[in-house]
């Protein structure tokens, strides 16, 4: 039952998303910084001695709504600066990295700090306390430092290819890779493109 409660809060999440963004592809890159916590959250589990319990998939379900903040922030202010600022999308990229990593890490950072005392601190109730901060550390770790290099090259791979897509459909053509050179806004092809 708990990795049925996983499946359907990662779906959950991707709902919210889908509708938010008003586009399946979007949410789909955002989605994948959920696998990648989750070696970081079974590799803490089994680093601090800890089997994977009730208690730890609990952790690993609150991980799957963590994680994918660090994502969001990105890719909507890659979204933001397409269309706002008419940036081209390896620029956009570039400056949406170098712009959100300090809030990136500033929110895992503190987040892992506040989860410490629940991880560190024995006592009553350790056993139940314990299980459930270290996934969640570990694999937030692992997804913030993967995030930051997986989600970007995601995000310019399914946006080329869905430029392309459109350019085709438009043109009746096929789109050579050379001649194909990004977007300059969200869903508008560049003038050169063509």
């Amino acid at each position: 039952s708990m990795q049925l409660a996983l499946l359907l809060a990662a779906f959950l999440v991707y709902l919210v998303m889908a509708s938010q963004f008003e586009s399946f592809r979007l949410p789909g890159v955002i989605m994948v910084s959920v696998p990648l916590a989750l070696p970081g959250a079974i590799g803490a589990l089994w680093l601090t001695g800890n089997t994977i319990s009730v208690v730890a998939l609990i952790g690993m379900v609150m991980l799957v709504g963590i994680v994918v903040n660090n994502a969001i922030v990105l890719v909507d202010y890659v979204n933001q600066l397409r269309r706002d600022e008419g940036m081209a999308l390896d620029e956009a990229l570039v400056e949406a990295c170098h712009v959100r990593l300090r809030p990136i890490l500033m929110s895992t950072i503190t987040t892992v700090l506040g989860l410490l005392p629940l991880a560190l601190i024995p006592g009553e109730g350790a056993e139940l306390r314990v299980p459930l901060a270290i996934p969640v550390i570990g694999g937030l770790i692992l997804s913030t430092l993967l995030t930051l290099l997986v989600i970007p090259v995601l995000y310019r791979v399914f946006e080329i290819r869905g430029e392309r897509a459109r350019l085709e459909a438009r043109e009746g053509t096929p789109v050579r890779g050379e001649d194909f050179g990004g977007a300059t806004s969200v869903g508008d092809p560049s003038p050169g493109a063509a």
